[in-house]
This record gives structure tokens, C-alpha cells and sequence, in this order.
């Protein structure tokens, strides 16, 4: 072809260079085409091979295992493609040992089976086979390898890969079409420095007692619902707390509110319906028989109080602290957790310990805990984050000012298991990532025995708390941990290069704000205290309102209500509504209109007292709205002490002077001994009649006359009386003049004897 061209003629050079400039652009863009064109299929093909099947891994056993064991896996593939898999096993990778923390996390977060990275299959003798696999069918399958065969040689965390290969149609050579990946802890012999590894176990629900209470001796308590007895069975949530809490080194960390409300309900409570009647609660015994378990569990191990009903320290440094009175319930809550936790469990607690949300803190969160009388504030890695500088993670224990130690709670294992842990899947996969970063810790260079603190969700779920209690189980041969307590995690000798600088306000989360507490609410609470205030004085036996809406103030401010903002607005609405109206049980009795005549008068107005107490220190006042015409005294108004015993009432006697005619309004006030206005106001009228000398005297000749009336009657009868009684002895004595004395023979003589 060269050569006819040439034959031809040349084609001029300007020609010839712009075709071979087209050419040979032309031809480089040739490769590049090709792969926009062709090269991807490949990967997508690999992609779309890799996430054919669902690998879950449902058991591991052991979790960190030694020389001599059999590990055992066991789980569930599913065929998610639309083809029948064929020619399939299940097989087992082991990767080298992961370096560091960042690495576990990087190799959990991995998806789908990357060749080059993930490490091919060990002997496939191990495997199980699966000769067919149809479209969307699960297979359960179960690995059993000697440990001596997954060449594990130094100390250290190896990434485990369970992967499914088989072939499909359009698939025929053998591919890799699923896999998950999890960790195993290889730590087979004692390691010379150990970590001192302490667990909180939280024992927190959430707030369950009303104000409300009843009028016998005892005040039985209203509970909002009977929901708590669930939780209380051996099955139920808090039953399984105890149960595995028992069994664990840990370190308790419990709501005294919860002791409290259990303890009421052994001593019998009542239940608000839905209607708002209330009932016999009926769970008495069960109330009990979680108590005996959990004062037998405590024994002999850490126990911390939170401030009563655990309050939301952050919301009050954010929304709170400016609002007076608030910040000075903590104390007090505080105070009666340590009487609480002792008089229930019969141990020794200590509250030098707060706990923010989440362990999420600033400077102001840290000057609110330690207001409570606390010098230990439990927070996170997550919030008080290290430089990096030391290479190494630090112990638990910094120095914040003040004589405050910020016991810094490590994330990763802190948020271990807040996931799902019903799927068995997602419960193995949370206890082998704990295990591997706890591991990962104590293999860290440092010459330094370190001490570290896990601080779960305030309220883990039934299958988190057995995620956890799998968890801790797995440390406890102590091969590179140790158990450890919170008070002796927060005594430990602080790192001087780990990082003490409190974050500041603008790095709180902003989740986290969303949920805490609006100034709206510490008004309110504020209110209803002002109002309890006025009222607990008056009463002969303050402390059996003094008491329970005490504690329900403190569990207005309950980090509970998180989430529930509605129902907390409602607990808040109740909870002052009844307390007005207990208030409102002592009163003035409304008191119709009133006449008086006369320059003087005595005007009765009634208290009455429906409380089952009695009620003292209060005045009763009354005043004149025009003095000119009415005055009480020498003045417009008057006032009397006030006593009424319980479900009585009581009446005040006023003397009025009335010095014009006409009508006058009066009202009638309670007020407590220092002034404040206490209830209602009642108003009435008077209608004042002045008398003048002239109807005096019409009045007295009225008299007069009605007085001489009298005495005309009264001799008339007594003349009318005389003359009848004459009468009736004349005519007696002339029947004795007609008989006559008698004769010999008995005839009459026929004469009348007059001598």
C-alpha cells in the first residue's frame, strides 16, 4: 500500500503531517476508548459477584481463643442474585495481624471482597460445601478449624473473613460472591502488663411516680402506669441486669429513683388509668423479689448513686442555671441518693460521681456536675479528645481544675454496643470488634500500666445488656485485662501528657442539644416550686407534700424525658396542676350578701380546710372598699389569725361599724403569716342601714304599745277567770240548799240550815 501511495504521488507535507497527527491521536485514543468501554465491566461484574450472597456470621466460639482450641463459626448465607449458585463453599481467611486501632475500625467498615487486600482462603479442607444454592434461598453453615491452622504467630488482632465462592450461568469460573468480615483476639498467653479495664453497669429507667398520693399514713404513691413491672421480671429488662450484673465485674451505676419507686411499690401503690381513676397496683411482690436479687448482687462490689432521677446536667448548664432556684435542687437530689441506695440495699454508696449525656461535656456541664457536691465528671474520648502526640491511648483520669477529675470513658468500647443486638449477626459481630479494641489497647507502646473505662447507653436494651455480659465474659480469663472499679479508675495516676483542655461550648453536639431540656420547663418547675413554697407553710405536717413533690421536681428534670419532649411538657402540667389543687382544698367559702342595721355588727366569714391536715399560720383578712361608710375597727379592713383542723372549717367573726347608708363591697382574703396572698379572693356585699333618734323612737312606741296591749289582755283574762270561778260557787251552793238535813225516818225537813 506504501508503495502505491507512493507510486501515486506524495501528498504534500502540511497534508501529510495533519494525517499523521490525526493518526496517531487516533491510535493513543484507541486504549483510552477501549476502557472507558470495556474496563469497567470487569469491576462491576466482580461488585455485583461479591454482594450475590448475604454472609451472617450467628455464633463464634471461643471469642478470644488459645493454643489447643477449635474455633467454631457458625452462620447463614443467602442467595440474594437471581441465579442459582452452584459448585459453592463456605471458607475462612485470616489476614495478618491488624496494627492498630484505626485499623480494626478501617477493616469493619469495609464492604465486599477486594482481591489483593482480603488474604485468600486456608486450607479448603475446612470448608463447607454447598453443592446448590437457589435464588433467594438461605443455607445454614458451620466452620470448625483448629486453631493450629490459622498460622497465627505474634500477639495481636487478625482480621477473620468468612466468604461463600461458587459459580453461576452467567458466571461459570468460580468467584468470590459474599463476605463478612470480623475479628479474632490473639493474645493466647498472659501478658506481662495488663490493663486495669473498668465497666459501668447502669441500673436506670425512666421516671414512673406522679405527685400524687393518697391520704392515708403512708401516702401511697400514683404511679403513671404498671409498665415498670415488665422490667422487673426475671425476663424483663431490669431482671436481667441484675441477673448478669451478678455475675460480671462491674461497677454499679444506679438511679436512686429507681430504688425508690421499687421500694414504693413493696409497700403497696396505686395505678392511674386512663381514665383518670387509679387502681391497686398488683405487682407487690414482684417489687420484692427484685430488690432481695439486687441487694445480693451489689454485694461486695462498687456501687455509684447519680443525683435522684439522674438529671440532666447538661440541659440545666445550657437552659437551667439562669433560671433562680434551679441549680439548687441538685444538692438535695444528690443527698438523698446516698440515703436511698443505703436504705434499700443496706451497702455503702458514693456520689462524687456525675455522668453528662452521652459523656458529652464543656465548661459549663463541668461547673453544673460539680455544683451537686461531685469531683468526678464521667465523659468520653469522643468529647475530651487527645492531640495524638503520645501515640498511645491514655489512662482514664485527667485533671480539669478546680480539684475536678474528668474520668474519660473510651468511645470505641463505650459505643460498642448501641447497635441492633437482637440480630444475632450484628450482636457477634459488636462482641469480637469489642474484644479486638481492647486488645488493641494493651498492645499499644508504653511502659505505663494504663487504666481505661467503658460507659454504655444509660439504658441498654435487653439483648445489648447480654451483648455486653458476652463481652466482659471474654476478658474475664484476664489474659490482657484486668477488672477494675470506678472509684479506682478516677484515683489512678493521670498521664501528664494527655490532654486536660475542657471543649468548648460551641463543640457540644448539636443532636444532642436538639434534645435537652428549653428554659420553658425550668420556668415552669419554678413556678410550681414558688407555689409549693407558699404553700408547705401553712401546713401542720409539711413534709407530706414537701417530700413527694420534691422528688417529682427533681424528676421533671430527669435526663429520661430525652426524645420525649411531650410527655415531659405533660409530667410538668401535672404535676403543678395537682398542686394548685391541694392548694385550693383551703379557701374562703364564698359568702352571699350581708345586711347590717345598726351602727355596729359582728360579720361571720368562713375558711374551710378539705386537706387531711391541719392548717395554721394564716391570716384572714377582710376589707372595706369604702371605709366612709363601713369600716371594721378603726380602719377599712381587719384580719385574724387562722387554725382549722383537717376536713373542717372554721368561722371568723368581724365587727363592723356602719356609718352611712348604702351598700358597701367587701372582700375577704387569706394571706400566709409573711404576706403573700394565699388563694382566692372572695367578694360580697354589705348593705349598711343607718338608724336615726326618730325611728328610735317609733320603735320604742311601738314597743310601748305592744307592752300595754298586753297588760289590757292580761287583765281581761284575769277578770273573765274571776267571774267564771264566782259563778261556779253559787251555783255549787245552791244544790246544797235544795237537799236539806235529813229526818228520823228519813224524809227531808224542807229548810235551808244557815247557821
Amino acid at each position: 500500500m506504501a508503495e502505491a501511495a507512493e507510486n501515486q504521488g506524495a501528498a504534500p507535507v502540511p497534508v501529510r503531517r495533519r494525517w499523521l497527527r490525526r493518526a496517531v491521536v487516533l491510535l493513543a485514543g484507541t486504549p483510552v476508548l477501549a476502557a472507558l468501554v470495556y474496563s469497567p465491566a470487569p469491576r462491576a461484574q466482580a461488585a455485583e459477584a461479591a454482594g450475590a450472597v448475604d454472609v451472617q456470621l450467628d455464633s463464634m466460639a471461643p471469642a478470644a481463643p488459645v493454643k489447643g482450641d477449635t474455633l467454631t463459626i457458625s452462620g447463614t448465607v443467602v442467595n440474594n442474585s437471581r441465579e442459582t449458585i452452584t459448585d459453592a463453599h463456605v471458607g475462612l481467611r485470616v489476614g495478618p495481624a491488624l496494627a492498630d486501632r484505626a485499623s480494626i475500625d478501617e477493616a469493619a467498615e469495609r464492604n465486599g471482597f477486594r482481591a489483593g487486600t482480603d488474604p485468600s482462603e486456608i486450607d479448603s479442607a475446612h470448608a463447607v460445601k454447598i453443592a446448590s444454592l437457589p435464588s433467594k434461598v438461605s443455607q445454614d453453615f458451620t466452620l470448625t478449624v483448629p486453631v493450629n491452622k490459622l498460622e497465627l504467630d505474634k500477639d495481636g488482632v487478625y482480621q477473620l473473613g468468612v466468604s461463600v465462592s461458587g459459580v453461576t450461568d452467567s458466571r461459570p469460573s468460580e468467584q468470590v460472591l459474599g463476605i463478612k468480615r470480623t475479628f479474632l483476639p490473639w493474645q493466647p498467653d498472659a501478658a506481662a502488663k495488663k490493663s486495669q479495664l473498668t465497666y459501668v453497669w447502669p441500673l436506670i429507667s425512666r421516671t414512673r411516680v406522679t405527685a400524687e398520693t393518697g391520704s392515708d399514713e403512708l401516702q401511697t404513691p400514683v404511679f403513671l402506669d404498671d409498665s415498670l413491672a415488665e422490667e422487673l421480671r426475671p425476663e424483663g429488662r431490669l431482671g436481667q441486669m441484675v441477673a448478669l450484673g451478678k455475675e460480671l465485674p462491674i461497677t454499679w451505676v444506679i438511679d436512686p429513683d429507681l430504688l425508690f419507686t421499687v421500694d414504693a411499690m413493696t409497700k403497696g401503690y396505686r395505678v392511674r388509668t386512663p381514665d383518670g381513676k387509679t387502681v391497686q397496683g398488683k405487682n407487690k411482690a414482684l417489687a420484692e423479689q427484685w430488690l432481695s436479687s439486687l441487694e445480693g448482687a451489689v454485694q461486695g462490689k462498687k456501687v455509684v448513686a447519680l443525683p435522684f432521677a439522674d438529671p440532666d446536667l447538661a440541659s440545666l448548664a445550657h437552659h437551667g442555671k439562669d433560671v433562680s432556684g434551679t441549680l439548687g435542687q441538685l444538692r438535695p437530689a444528690t443527698d438523698k441518693a446516698k440515703q436511698a441506695v443505703e436504705t434499700v440495699l443496706h451497702v455503702p454508696a458514693s456520689t462524687d460521681f456525675s455522668w453528662p449525656v452521652d459523656g458529652a461535656i464543656d465548661p459549663s456541664i463541668v461547673n453544673v456536675a460539680t455544683s451537686a457536691g461531685a469531683h468526678n465528671v464521667l465523659t468520653r474520648s469522643d468529647s475530651l479528645t487527645e492531640t495524638g502526640a503520645l501515640g498511645y491511648t491514655p489512662s482514664a483520669a485527667r485533671p480539669i481544675g478546680a480539684g475536678t477529675t474528668a474520668v474519660v470513658a473510651d468511645a470505641e468500647l463505650s459505643t460498642a454496643f448501641e447497635g441492633d443486638m437482637l440480630n444475632a449477626g450484628n450482636a457477634v459481630l459488636a462482641v469480637q470488634r469489642f474484644l479486638a479494641h481492647s486488645l488493641a489497647l494493651n498492645l499499644q507502646k508504653t511502659d505505663e500500666q494504663r487504666s481505661f473505662v467503658v460507659a454504655p447507653q444509660r439504658t441498654p436494651s435487653l439483648s445489648q445488656a447480654h451483648s455486653m455480659a458476652a463481652a466482659i465474659r471474654a476478658l474475664q480469663p484476664g489474659r490482657w485485662t484486668q477488672p477494675g472499679d470506678l472509684e479506682a479508675a478516677a484515683a489512678a495516676k493521670p498521664d501528664p501528657g494527655a490532654a486536660t483542655q475542657v471543649p468548648g461550648a460551641g463543640q457540644y453536639p448539636e443532636a444532642l442539644r436538639k434534645q435537652e431540656l428549653p428554659v420553658s420547663a425550668f420556668e415552669k418547675i419554678r413556678t410550681t416550686q414558688n407555689t409549693l413554697d407558699h404553700f408547705k407553710v401553712i401546713l401542720a405536717a409539711p413534709d407530706r407534700v414537701e417530700i413527694p413533690f420534691g422528688n417529682s421536681t427533681n424528676r421533671e428534670m430527669s435526663t429520661s424525658w430525652r426524645g420525649r419532649p411531650d410527655e415531659a411538657g405533660l409530667y410538668r402540667d401535672e404535676v403543678q396542676d395537682y398542686l394548685i389543687g391541694l392548694t385550693e382544698k383551703v379557701k374562703v367559702i364564698p359568702k352571699s350578701d350581708a345586711t347590717l342595721s345598726g351602727h355596729s355588727a359582728t360579720i361571720p366569714v368562713s375558711v374551710q380546710n378539705s386537706l387531711v391536715q391541719d392548717v395554721h399560720n394564716l391570716v384572714l383578712r377582710v376589707k372595706s372598699a369604702n371605709p366612709t361608710r363601713l369600716m371594721f375597727g378603726k380602719s377599712g379592713e381587719a384580719e385574724q389569725e387562722v387554725t382549722v383542723q383537717g376536713g373542717h372549717s372554721q368561722t371568723i367573726k368581724f365587727t363592723a361599724n356602719a356609718t352611712a347608708s348604702g351598700p358597701v363591697q367587701v372582700t375577704a382574703q387569706l394571706f400566709t403569716k409573711d404576706g403573700v396572698a394565699y388563694g382566692k379572693e372572695r367578694t360580697f356585699t354589705v348593705e349598711a342601714t343607718e338608724v336615726t333618734p326618730t325611728v328610735m323612737l317609733v320603735i320604742a312606741g311601738g314597743v310601748l304599745l305592744l307592752v300595754l296591749a298586753g297588760v289590757k289582755m292580761y287583765a281581761s283574762r284575769k277578770r273573765v277567770a274571776a267571774r267564771a270561778a264566782a259563778e261556779e260557787s253559787t251555783q255549787q251552793s245552791d244544790e246544797s240548799a235544795d237537799t236539806g238535813p235529813q229526818s228520823a225516818d228519813g224524809s227531808g225537813t224542807g229548810e235551808t240550815v244557815d247557821r
